[in-house]
């Protein structure tokens, strides 16, 4: 059994949902989850111990919340090379910031990311429930 980190930054907690339904889905592959808020990881050692990691944040005017690009640099330094990952967000008319945490994820980190990022203006909306749990599904098989 694997166990997968969700790291989400969230204004008004629609990416939180997100990152929930995410972790049902790890969960329902019989897989361990843990949901994290950004401000829970302060060092590339919050981020060690994991087989699988997803990191997701809401786009506002185009870029991802600042607290997200800060963990990127932290992340950079927790030795995530070959781990399994895939980004998320929510967004309001433009969804930026799952495509650019991806792009850090797969280029910089060297990560095996699944087929691309999440990208759901809500959980709730266009079967964004269901796809959310399908994405933290495929994260597992690559466990």
């Amino acid at each position: 059994m694997g166990k997968v980190l969700i790291v989400y930054a969230s204004r008004s907690d629609e990416t939180k949902g997100i990152a929930e339904l995410i972790a049902e889905g790890v969960r329902i592959s019989g897989h361990d989850a843990d949901v994290k808020k950004i401000s829970k990881i302060k060092s590339e050692e919050d981020l060690k111990g994991y087989d699988g990691y997803v990191f997701g944040s809401a786009t506002y005017h185009g870029e991802m919340i600042t607290s997200m690009k800060q963990i990127l640099f932290i992340a950079e330094r927790a030795e995530l090379k070959d781990k399994p990952g895939g980004a998320f967000g929510a967004y309001g008319w433009s969804g930026e910031a799952p495509g650019r945490i991806f792009e850090t994820m797969e280029n910089i980190y060297g990560m095996k990311m699944v087929s691309g990022p999440l990208m759901l203006k809500a959980s709730w909306v266009e079967g964004g429930i269901k796809a959310a749990q399908e994405y933290g599904k495929s994260i597992t098989a690559m466990i």
